[in-house]
């Protein structure tokens, strides 16, 4: 269990260097653009996450909903009988 955690938070602490790289085009037509630019991009980017997050949330609430059936005993008690006298 702790080699886990110590993997997890090794994982975490070289995960985020990698992700705070992006596009110097991007940020500086970012950064030198109005206010009304800026709320565009907020808004668009709001508008392209929630799609994917919708439906993974769908995703993983019906396999939660879903997770029991096929587990469950069968209706036919078994006799020690190959036939089942």
């Amino acid at each position: 269990m702790r080699a886990l955690l110590q993997k997890t938070v090794l994982l975490l602490l070289l995960a985020s260097p990698i992700a705070a790289q992006n596009c110097a085009l991007c940020y500086t037509q970012a950064a030198g653009s109005g206010s009304k630019l800026k709320s565009a991009l907020r808004s668009g980017i709001l508008i392209l996450i929630f799609p994917p997050m919708m439906i993974c949330t769908g995703l993983i609430v019906t396999a939660y909903k879903r997770r029991n059936r096929f587990h469950q005993d069968d209706a036919v008690p078994k006799n020690d009988s190959d036939l089942g006298w």
